[in-house]
């Protein structure tokens, strides 16, 4: 199977790099990443990513406002939020927004590789967790 081509939006490098190296031992093919929401979107221009993982706090553009611009430029790629934010406001918004998937930093480990093949397959997913 081909790996799933992934663009990374995060404001803090540290995450960053966490993300890079665990994406690419899972199946993922780290294609850029950005760090606020206006470059979010013309990177997925550009590049054309299967799945955008993307956070909602960052500068320019955040991640929900970004998500609506990147789905007029990209209109195959998928998103999945990668957030701390457990509001439900902030989740019904991320995923009106026009995301497939909703994760939790907190919970990352376990659901953030199945949130991005979800997308990745059409299907939609939320954190456990999200109030």
């Amino acid at each position: 199977m081909t790996k799933i081509r992934v663009l990374l939006a995060d404001d803090n490098n540290a995450v960053l790099e966490h993300l890079i190296e665990f994406l690419s031992g899972n199946g993922c093919e780290l294609i850029g990443t950005v760090t606020d929401g206006q470059s979010v979107v013309e990177a997925a221009a550009k590049l054309q990513p299967n799945v955008l993982v993307l956070d909602i706090t960052m500068p320019v553009l955040n991640g929900i406002q970004a998500a609506k611009r990147v789905l007029e430029v990209s209109t195959s790629s998928k998103i999945v939020f990668l957030t701390a934010h457990r509001d439900a406001e902030i989740c019904r918004a991320a995923m009106e927004s026009g995301a497939s998937c909703y994760v939790l930093k907190s919970r990352l480990a376990s659901d953030l590789i199945p949130a991005i093949k979800f997308a990745r397959d059409g299907l939609r997913f939320v954190s456990p967790g999200c109030e």
